[in-house]
């Protein structure tokens, strides 16, 4: 079992797989992908290397992330990868969207579970103003294509000063619609503090207005993510909040992340990553993979340092996919 030195177990990988995007949000890419899109990322036996490792570790959940994992041509035999892993349970995909409706079929044949779509806003002149593109309402297809495929859906938005109608509009939207919506706060990343200080706004206060209104509090799995999650019986779908800056938010920690060239992230706003691949290549023993995850897990912090304006290596959210 993968335990740190607090007694933290972790039973939730989010694997990225690229750390392209092609969507320019203003609290990530304000100015579009920057990096190099022919970079070696990890391979498809990499990939099954490292799933295998984790698996016999403990971890049932995997989480494919980018960047923008639908960019990579192989993602269904990613995904299949994860799926026919013994011991993953679940296999989970973050999304911008893009052109979800035409691909949603194949990934759910491979295998995937739950499906995460990144909408911060319902409102089409908004949504373009933060992602540069005027796609909402094909995504909006797209979710309702994943929900026809019987995948189970959430909606990532990232809850920003300047937005008054955001909560109110993805209210409405709930009524009648059986997903779950996740507010994030914005993080603070090395490339964007000045964005930070000006949008960030704490959960806790949408929290108290969903406790107010009749709003109740879902159990949280042991495989879940971050989000602490309500439901309300007039509702359809349900409202999930992702609070770092929050008292204790890091006792919980359940998921580690391998980014998209092979480094282990004890934390999302770790320093830098750990170089692992050496390990990963299908010649290496699974056991020595197993082996070096559980020796570099003695190091995990007990908290990131975010509340101290100390962001780690953490550049924008595209490098290792939040």
């Amino acid at each position: 079992m993968l335990e740190d030195a607090m007694g933290r177990r972790f039973y939730y990988l989010r694997l990225s797989v690229t750390d392209v995007c092609n969507f320019r949000c203003t609290y990530c890419l304000p100015d579009g992908y920057q990096g190099k899109p022919d970079q070696s990322f990890l391979t498809l036996p990499e990939i099954r290397q490292t799933l295998t490792a984790f698996a016999a570790l403990g971890t049932e959940k995997v989480r494919i992330t980018g960047g923008e994992p639908g960019l990579r041509r192989d993602l269904p035999e990613i995904i299949s990868a994860a799926a026919q892993t013994p011991g993953i349970r679940t296999v989970a995909l973050t999304t911008n969207g893009y052109r979800l409706a035409e691909r949603i079929a194949r990934w759910r044949q491979a295998g995937l579970n739950q499906l995460n779509v990144s909408i911060d806003s319902l409102d089409p002149a908004e949504f373009h103003s933060i992602t540069g593109h005027n796609r909402l309402p094909e995504i909006l297809r797209g979710l309702e294509a994943a929900l026809a495929e019987g995948v189970s859906v959430k909606v990532n938005a990232v809850l920003m000063r300047g937005l008054p109608d955001q909560l109110a509009s993805f209210l409405d939207w709930l009524k009648t619609t059986p997903v779950t919506l996740r507010f994030i706060e914005v993080m603070e990343t090395g490339d964007h503090p000045a964005f930070f200080r000006e949008h960030h706004i704490s959960g806790q206060t949408v929290k108290q207005q969903l406790l107010a209104a009749g709003w109740q509090a879902v159990q949280r799995r042991r495989d879940a993510g971050p989000a602490e999650e309500f439901w309300h019986p007039d509702y359809q779908g349900r409202i999930g909040l992702i609070m770092p800056y929050s008292q204790d938010f890091c006792s919980s920690c359940n998921r580690l992340r391998i980014s998209s060239t092979g480094k282990l992230h004890l934390c999302l706003f770790s320093d830098g990553g750990l170089d692992v691949r050496p390990w990963m290549q299908p010649h290496v023993a699974t056991t020595e993979l197993q082996d070096r995850l559980t020796a570099l897990l003695r190091h995990k912090a007990p908290s990131h340092l975010l509340h101290d304006g100390q962001t780690g290596g953490t550049q924008n959210l595209s490098i290792i996919g939040g």
